[in-house]
């Protein structure tokens, strides 16, 4: 239905910003709200940031007042700016999509397959 392809990770050291990118394709038109999500070895996966179809946002703690998501809507395209990074935002980064499914409301997730930010001296 949707795929979700990120992109913009890499290494960059304490204190740096980095921009992921997550574009959209496929079935689009019902995406209710997409999000960003990160995965440290070992650990669980943790939400970041979410952004409605009506332009809400909402932040998690660890990223809140550092981290930004935004859109592109001409391009399917949703972002994370990521300033002020810290070594324990190193983690695989995924994104991913809701869209309803039926009439009675159901919802389906879709998901990247990540892209990894290492932040490091």
């Amino acid at each position: 239905q949707v795929q979700l392809v990120e992109s913009g990770g890499g290494l960059v050291q304490p204190g740096g910003p980095l921009r992921l990118s997550c574009v959209a394709s496929g079935k689009t038109s019902n995406i209710n709200s997409m999000g960003w999500y990160g995965r440290a070895p070992g650990n669980q996966r943790e939400w970041v940031a979410t952004l409605t179809n009506g332009g809400r946002t909402n932040y998690g703690d660890s990223g809140k007042g550092r981290f930004t998501i935004s859109r592109d809507n001409a391009k399917n395209t949703v972002y994370l700016q990521m300033n002020s990074l810290k070594p324990e935002d190193t983690a695989v980064y995924y994104c991913n999509a809701d869209s309803i499914v039926n009439i009675e409301g159901s919802t389906v997730t879709a998901w990247g397959q990540g892209t990894q930010v290492t932040v490091s001296s």
